[in-house]
C-alpha cells in the first residue's frame, strides 16, 4: 500500500512536470512581437488633422476604423482608417459656424449640429462622406439656441434648445435628419 501511494505521487509529479513543460513550449513558441503587441498598453499618438486652429466638440467614432469630429470654424473631419489620418468633409460655405455635435451611422452618413443663436443654430446632413451636405433645418426663433443631439438608431433623433420663455425647445427627426420638426412645448 505504501508504495502505490509513493507511485502516485511520482506519476502527479511527472505529469506536472510535463504539464510545466508543455506550457513553456507553448510560450517560447509564440514570436516574441506577438508577446510584446498582446502585452502593450493602450497609448495616444498626436496625429495632424490640418486644422489647427480648430476646437473639436463633437466625436462620433462609428467603428474601429470610422469616425467624425465636428468644431468651431464649421470644421468637419472624418477617417476611414482607425485615425491614422483625417480628411476635412466641412460642408462648404460653413466657416462662420460653431459645429457642437456630429452624429454619424457609417463612413457615408452623418448629422452635424451647428450651435449659435437664432440663424446660426443649425444641422446639415450628409449621404456621401461629406463630398456634399444639405441643410435640413435653420433656426428661425431668435430667443432660441440649439446646443445638442442624439439619435436613437439611424431614422429617429432629438436636438435640444435651451429654454425659451422657461420651456425646452426640442426637434424631432424620424428620416435620419432629413428633415425636424418643433415638438409642441406644453405638458
Amino acid at each position: 500500500m505504501g508504495n502505490t501511494r509513493r507511485v502516485g505521487r511520482t506519476n502527479r509529479r511527472a505529469a506536472a512536470g510535463v504539464m510545466c513543460a508543455a506550457a513553456l513550449a507553448l510560450l517560447t513558441a509564440v514570436p516574441a512581437q506577438a508577446r510584446e503587441t498582446a502585452h502593450r498598453a493602450p497609448h495616444w499618438e498626436l496625429k495632424d488633422s490640418g486644422a489647427a486652429d480648430v476646437r473639436f466638440r463633437g466625436l462620433s467614432a462609428v467603428s474601429r476604423n470610422t469616425a467624425w469630429v465636428a468644431g468651431t470654424a464649421g470644421t468637419v473631419l472624418r477617417t476611414t482608417d482607425g485615425g491614422a489620418s483625417w480628411r476635412n468633409v466641412s460642408p462648404p460655405g460653413a466657416a462662420d459656424l460653431q459645429f457642437r455635435d456630429v452624429e454619424a451611422f457609417d463612413a457615408h452618413r452623418a448629422v452635424v449640429l451647428a450651435i449659435g443663436e437664432g440663424e446660426a443654430s443649425r444641422v446639415y446632413r450628409t449621404d456621401d462622406g461629406g463630398t456634399t451636405w444639405t441643410e435640413s433645418f435653420r433656426n428661425t426663433d431668435a430667443n432660441a439656441f440649439y446646443d445638442c443631439m442624439t439619435f436613437f438608431d439611424s431614422r429617429h433623433g432629438l436636438a435640444m434648445s435651451d429654454p425659451v420663455d422657461g420651456k425646452f425647445r426640442i426637434l424631432s427627426t424620424g428620416d435620419g435628419g432629413r428633415s425636424w420638426k418643433v415638438l409642441p412645448s406644453t405638458g
